[in-house]
C-alpha cells in the first residue's frame, strides 16, 4: 500500500455513525479508527511537527493530518461516540488545523511528499474529508469546529480553482473537491473551474471504462467524483457514465469479488485489489435507480469501506435495495478493452486479446493461474507477446511471427566510428535469416480449458512454458529447479494446485530441458509460484487445465 493508499485509506474508511440506523459495528470501527490517530498524533509542543502523523515511511504528510481532524472532529460532533465532546479531541483537532495551516502552499495546496509538491490534485483527495466536516460543523452549530476548518478550506478553494493536474482522474477529482467547498462556501470561480474541466468531456470509453481502466483505483475514484459532483450541482447527466462504468464492473469481478486488474495502465496492473472502494457510487447508484445488482455489491463493499462523512451526507444511503443477483455464467468481450471474460460459476477466465504476455489467467475459486507464459531463446527476443489475436470458432488464437539474422561488411566498406553500430546497421546485407513462428489457441472444453503452444520455423529452439500459480497454494507433482526461486518443473504427467477447498489440474507435461530462465524471457512475476513445462521446436503441445 503506498502512502497515498494509506492517506486515502484514513479519510475513506471513518466508520458511520450519528443515527440510529447507522450499525453498531461501524461506530466501533469509527471509535477504533480515532484510537489509531491518537495514539499516533505528534503532540509535543517542542516539536516542529506538532499535530502531524507519520506515515509509515517516517514522512509527516498534511493529508494525514487532515484524516486526522476529519476523523476526530466526527467523533466530536457525534454522540453515539466515547469521544463526543472531550476537551482532549478538541486540543488535538486543533494540533492538527495548525499543522495543516502551516503546510499549505502559498497557493492553497499541499504537498504529497512521496512524489508530487504543491499539488491541486492531492489537496482535492484531501478536501473530500474535511469539507464533510465543516457542514457537519454546521448542522450540529458547533462554531469552534467551523472556524477551524472553514479558513483551511477557503485556502484550499483557491488552489483548486487555479492549480493543474497529472492524470485524468484528477480532474474529477479537482471538480467534485471544489463542488463540496462550494456547498459551504459558495464562489462563482468554483463554478467556473468545474465547468472548464467538464467541457473535456467525460473520458469514458464504449466498454464503460474511464481513460486510466484502474479497476481498484483509480474507475472508483472518477465514480465517486462524478456522483459528488452530479449531487451537489444537480447535475443527473453526470451519473450516466457512473452507470456505464458500474455496469462493466459487474463482468470484471472473480468469484471472490476481486477485480480483474489486467486492463489497468496504471500501478494497480496485475495487481489483486477487491472492489471495496466502490461503496459509496453503488450504494447511491442502486438508491436511485433501484438497482439491486449494484446493492447486492455495495452490501459487500461495506463491511470494508462505510464512511460515516458520506452517511451524514447522504442520509438516503441508509435505505434498503433489495439485493439483485450478479452475472456468473457469461461469455462477453469488450471490443474497446481488448479481452473477454468468461465466468462459469466459481470459474472466471479473462483472455488479453494482444500486447501481453500474460494473455490467458484462469480461476477456480482460490486456485489461481496468474499468468501463462511461453518463451523461446530465440536470438533473446523469443517472448511470446502476441502480435494478433482473433476467435476462430469456438477458439481464441494468439500469433507471433519473430526472425533475426546476422549482417555482413558494408559495401563499400567505410569505417564505423565508436557509437554508430546502430546507425548504420540498416546499410548492411543480411545473411542466415532465421524465422520462427509462435501461437497459442485457447478454447473453453466441458470441464476445462485448453491451451495449445505452437512454435515452427528453426528447429532446436528451447521453448519453456510458464504457469504462474497464486501465491499459497500448495503443488503437487511437482519438484523444485535448482537455483530457482520458486520455480518448479512437473515430475510426472500432470501437476495439481489446491488452494482452500479448491483444486486445479493441468497437464499433460513437456520436460525435454531444464533451461526455464530463458534468456530474453520476462522476468518470474514477484511472489508467485512458476511451474514450467519445457521442450525444443517444433513444439505442439496442448496443455489441459480441468477439474
Amino acid at each position: 500500500m503506498t502512502r497515498r493508499d494509506l492517506i486515502l485509506t484514513a479519510a475513506a474508511a471513518i466508520p458511520a455513525s450519528g443515527a440510529t440506523a447507522i450499525p453498531a459495528d461501524v461506530v466501533r470501527r469509527h471509535d477504533e479508527s480515532v484510537e489509531w490517530f491518537l495514539q499516533r498524533q505528534i503532540t509535543d509542543p517542542a516539536n516542529q511537527r506538532m499535530g502531524a502523523v507519520p506515515d509509515g515511511a517516517g514522512l509527516y504528510p498534511a493529508a494525514l493530518a487532515a484524516a486526522l481532524l476529519a476523523n476526530l472532529g466526527t467523533a466530536f460532533l457525534h454522540d453515539g461516540s466515547r469521544y463526543y465532546g472531550q476537551t482532549e479531541i478538541m486540543l488535538r483537532m486543533r494540533m492538527a488545523a495548525s499543522f495543516l495551516e502551516r503546510s499549505l502552499s502559498t497557493d492553497g495546496n499541499i504537498d504529497l511528499l512521496e512524489t508530487n509538491f504543491n499539488s491541486a490534485p492531492d489537496t482535492g483527495f484531501m478536501v473530500h474529508g474535511l469539507a464533510p466536516l465543516l457542514r457537519l460543523a454546521r448542522e450540529r452549530r458547533s462554531d469552534e469546529v467551523g472556524a477551524m476548518v472553514q479558513p483551511l478550506l477557503e485556502r484550499c478553494g483557491h488552489g483548486l480553482a487555479t492549480g493543474g493536474v497529472h492524470t485524468p482522474n484528477h480532474r474529477w477529482v479537482v471538480c467534485s473537491a471544489l463542488a463540496q467547498i462550494h456547498e459551504c462556501i459558495p464562489k462563482p470561480e468554483y463554478v467556473r473551474r468545474i465547468d472548464q474541466w467538464l467541457a473535456e468531456g467525460i473520458d469514458i470509453d464504449a466498454d464503460g471504462q474511464f481513460t486510466e481502466r484502474s479497476t481498484s483505483v483509480y474507475d472508483p475514484v472518477c465514480d465517486r467524483a462524478l456522483v459528488v459532483i452530479a449531487d451537489k450541482l444537480k447535475r443527473p447527466d453526470l451519473l450516466e457514465p457512473v452507470r456505464r462504468n458500474l455496469d462493466s464492473l459487474l463482468y470484471l469481478l472473480h468469484p471472490n469479488l476481486e477485480v480483474v486488474t489486467e486492463i489497468s495502465r496504471r500501478q494497480d496492473q496485475y495487481q489483486s485489489g477487491y472492489m471495496w472502494n466502490y461503496w459509496f457510487p453503488l450504494q447511491y447508484m442502486a438508491v436511485r435507480d433501484g438497482n439491486g445488482q449494484y446493492a447486492l455489491l455495495a452490501a459487500e463493499a461495506a463491511k470494508h469501506n462505510s464512511s460515516l462523512p458520506v452517511l451524514l451526507e447522504y442520509p438516503q444511503l441508509l435505505q434498503p435495495v433489495a439485493a439483485g443477483t450478479l452475472p456468473s455464467n457469461f461469455e462477453k468481450h469488450f471490443p474497446s478493452l481488448g479481452i473477454t471474460r468468461i465466468r462459469r460459476g466459481n470459474v472466471s477466465a479473462t483472455l488479453v486479446l494482444g500486447g501481453s504476455s500474460r494473455f490467458f489467467t484462469l480461476r477456480r475459486g482460490d486456485a489461481n493461474v496468474a499468468a501463462i507464459r511461453f518463451a523461446s531463446a530465440f536470438f533473446g527476443k523469443g517472448q511470446f507477446i502476441p502480435q494478433k489475436a482473433v476467435k476462430q470458432g469456438d477458439a481464441f488464437v494468439f500469433t507471433q511471427e519473430l526472425r533475426a539474422g546476422y549482417y555482413q561488411p558494408l559495401e563499400p566498406a567505410h569505417r564505423v566510428a565508436a557509437g554508430e553500430w546502430g546507425s548504420v546497421r540498416s546499410e548492411r546485407k543480411e545473411s542466415e535469416v532465421c524465422r520462427l513462428s509462435q501461437s497459442a489457441t485457447v478454447r473453453e472444453e466441458k470441464d476445462g480449458f485448453t491451451v495449445r503452444i505452437q512454435a515452427s520455423g528453426t528447429k532446436g529452439v528451447p521453448l519453456t512454458i510458464e504457469v504462474a500459480l497464486g501465491a499459497g497454494a500448495s503443488l503437487e507433482g511437482c519438484e523444485a529447479v535448482t537455483g530457482v526461486a520458486g520455480g518448479f518443473l512437473v515430475k510426472g504427467n500432470e501437476a495439481v494446485c489446491r488452494a482452500a477447498a479448491d483444486t486445479l489440474s493441468f497437464g499433460p507435461n513437456l520436460r525435454e530441458h531444464r533451461y526455464v530462465s530463458v534468456r530474453g524471457a520476462e522476468p518470474r512475476i514477484p511472489g508467485l509460484q512458476s511451474v514450467y513445462l519445457t521442450a525444443l521446436t517444433p513444439v505442439d503441445h496442448i496443455l489441459r487445465f480441468g477439474w
